[in-house]
């Protein structure tokens, strides 16, 4: 329970530069997890994407807790229709997931 409430979960748009250029790379980072067994999972819209995503491995900070960062890297235009995009932190399927979205059109260009 307590890895579950202290967990945070962030999800970071595109640069302006990026979108200009024709791409979206979207970083997420969970951070307070303990143990290390967290992942890191991405939706765009109601579908699970697995292209253009890397994820790193967990490190533990020096408050004794994990920190966890994901890419995902879709085109501009998918991005833009896009009515929401999720990054979802679980842990073995156990509890609910921690879930951050942003709704594209909510960010400024």
């Amino acid at each position: 329970r307590t890895c579950l409430a202290r967990l945070i979960v962030l999800v970071l748009p595109p640069s302006r530069v990026e979108l200009e250029q024709g791409s979206a790379t979207l970083v997420c980072v969970a951070s307070g997890g303990f143990p290390s067994d967290w992942k890191l999972g991405w939706k765009v819209g109601c579908s699970s994407r697995s292209v253009g995503v890397s994820d790193s491995l967990g490190v533990l900070g020096k408050d004794g807790h994990y920190r966890w960062t994901s890419t995902m890297t879709l085109p501009a235009d998918q991005w833009r229709k896009a009515g929401s995009v999720s990054c979802e932190a679980s842990k073995n399927g156990q509890m609910q997931p921690v879930t951050q979205s942003l709704n594209p059109g909510e960010c400024s260009e």
